[in-house]
């Protein structure tokens, strides 16, 4: 229960409720109470903190703009302690107050926009404080230290929150065990500072520790660094759903670049086409007068935008686990890289194919189960319905021509002549299955792992689309360039983990097996854990690496999560 109103408060209230009736233009004046007795600023901001939590209460902003992201952490806190300051005490910021302050001046370095924390307002408080150097003005009112005690301690909750599971909203699979936060962790963090651990400190702790996280920050700082925030450009969303905003986008974009005039209010078709002419010729693209992804995304490449990228990036880190596995398997779609990880040493690191953007391949965790050598390949049905019955519709004889069989799921064969392809709209009763073989798609080694897409690790008979930089051209299904380091890895670990299981298959036998092309099923009896993920930012030797947004996650997470940042 909220701590009753003393008889000053009520005039204090009253007062307010005065000043608001008389703002004709439905703003409301600053709330001020100034202190003429130094020795009564503690008691007072005391006061005038309960108030404000109360007016939050019923509108959720501490003024007419300033919203309070966590009230009900917030309100519970200051409930708890009695509603005394943390961040001031005798008309002086404590030092805590200094360093957080601070902190959300340089909230980037850590992926985060300082705007989200008050960073304006609480900048502006604190420069009116500065000001009043005699301590006869500002520095005097109790209702002004209250709101920039609020505003801090909603500030360092919600970076606590942004700092250890992000902004970003994932499916439940990928959820970090810690992302639903308690108000004992907000208190428990807050209490750390108070009582004398530093921000950076407290900050850090809550943290991902994962290499990958550190390295990108390491490079984020590099470019921040350098970078310029200060000049805005005009983001251009495509694919677009509205063409004229599309297009009013663009042109102002392309004015921005100096290749369309300000004084031009609308263009024609031809005004538009000389100046992506204009713009390709001087980005040395292709030079059509067309827009399209590529030139889409030279035009957002500003450095705002790669700061959100590296935000988001951030971010995805967030959702793994707290510690990842001894030995694990991470396949970053984007980067179209696979790597096998041993106790934090890389162990192997091989190109893979990934799926094209409209067969993608999706994000998933799961474990190793089984091995297959000279595997057979079951179509599945959405590209039977998607590819082969639109095929077999044109020429009955299309199976025969791919080197698939046709069979009924007891695995009798079926006459491809003798079904009507007309009629199949959904799937059909069939299987469609290409045989083992060099020439099988899925190459002479399969590795399997329980998940409900239907995907796995796989060779291929397509090797030669490794030396393409660009390599989201699958189904869906991973092809993985090193499939036999992967192979005889795993075999290996089952060797010294179950040295005395006689189940267990030796390296030596799947390379008879391969070498006599025949499919045998290993069963794996080390799980090794499977992480299918995507990040399009990445840190190397304090560079910034970023890679093509092949499934516009990004773009998505952008327009949800940054578009007004």
């Amino acid at each position: 229960m909220r701590k009753q109103f003393t008889a000053s408060s009520l005039f204090l209230f009253f007062v307010l409720m005065l000043a608001m009736n008389a703002c004709g233009d439905g703003e409301t004046k600053e709330v001020k109470d100034i202190v003429v007795e130094p020795e009564q600023m503690n008691e007072r901001v005391k006061t005038n903190i309960n108030e404000l939590l109360s007016r939050i209460e019923n509108d959720g902003k501490a003024d007419d703009s300033t919203k309070i992201s966590r009230f009900s952490v917030v309100d519970a806190y200051y409930k708890q302690s009695g509603y005394k300051a943390v961040w001031s005490s005798d008309e002086q910021f404590l030092s805590l107050a200094d360093s957080m302050l601070l902190f959300i001046q340089q909230a980037k370095l850590y992926g985060l926009f300082p705007n989200d924390y008050h960073y304006p307002v609480l900048k502006n408080i604190a420069a009116r404080f500065a000001a009043d150097t005699a301590a006869v003005g500002d520095r005097r009112d109790a209702a002004l230290w209250s709101k920039a005690d609020v505003l801090l301690t909603d500030a360092f909750f919600n970076i606590a929150a942004h700092l250890h599971v992000g902004r970003l909203k994932v499916d439940s699979t990928f959820m970090n065990p810690d992302s639903v936060l308690t108000d004992k962790f907000y208190q428990s963090n807050l209490n750390a500072v108070v009582n004398g651990k530093s921000i950076t400190e407290v900050f850090h702790a809550l943290e991902p520790t994962h290499e990958g996280y550190v390295e990108l920050k390491v490079a984020a700082k590099q470019f921040i660094d350098s970078a310029d925030f200060d000049k805005k450009y005009t983001y251009v969303s495509y694919p677009y759903k509205d063409s004229l905003a599309f297009v009013k986008s663009l042109m102002k974009r392309l004015q921005e670049e100096g290749m369309l005039s300000w004084q031009l209010e609308q263009v024609d078709s031809s005004q538009l086409k000389e100046a992506l002419i204009k713009l390709q010729k001087k980005k040395e693209l292709t030079v059509d007068g067309k827009f399209g992804v590529q030139v889409v995304r030279l035009l957002n490449n500003t450095d705002e935008e790669k700061f959100k990228r590296i935000a988001i990036n951030l971010d995805r880190y967030k959702v793994l686990p707290p510690k990842m596995p001894e030995r694990y398997i991470w396949v970053n779609l984007p980067a179209y890289k696979l790597e096998l990880w041993d106790n934090d040493t890389l162990r192997i690191e091989s190109k893979v194919v990934v799926g094209k953007p409209n067969t993608r391949t999706p994000l998933l965790t799961s474990r190793i189960s089984d091995m297959v050598t000279y595997p057979q390949w079951t179509i599945p049905n959405s590209i039977i319905m998607k590819e082969i019955v639109p095929a077999m519709r044109r020429d009955p004889g299309y199976l025969a021509k791919k080197g698939y069989s046709l069979l009924t799921w007891e695995g009798e064969v079926v006459d491809p002549y003798s079904v009507d392809w007309t009629k199949y709209k959904k799937g059909i009763p069939y299987k469609v299955v290409q045989g083992s073989g060099d020439d099988n798609a899925l190459g002479i080694l399969k590795f399997n792992f329980p998940n409900k897409y239907s995907v796995y690790l796989h060779d291929t008979n397509q090797r030669y689309l490794f030396k393409n930089a660009k390599r989201a051209l699958s189904h869906g299904c991973v092809r993985v360039q090193e499939w036999e380091k992967l192979t005889y890895y795993i075999s290996a670990l089952d060797s010294v983990n179950y040295e005395f299981d006689p189940t267990r298959v030796e390296s030596d036998s799947i390379k008879v097996w391969l070498e006599r092309k025949e499919k045998h099923v290993v069963k794996v009896k080390t799980k090794l854990p499977v992480y299918f993920r995507y990040f399009t930012a990445a840190g190397k030797e304090g560079k910034l690496i970023f890679f093509e947004d092949i499934y516009n996650e990004d773009k998505v997470a952008r327009e949800a999560y940054f578009s007004t940042k």
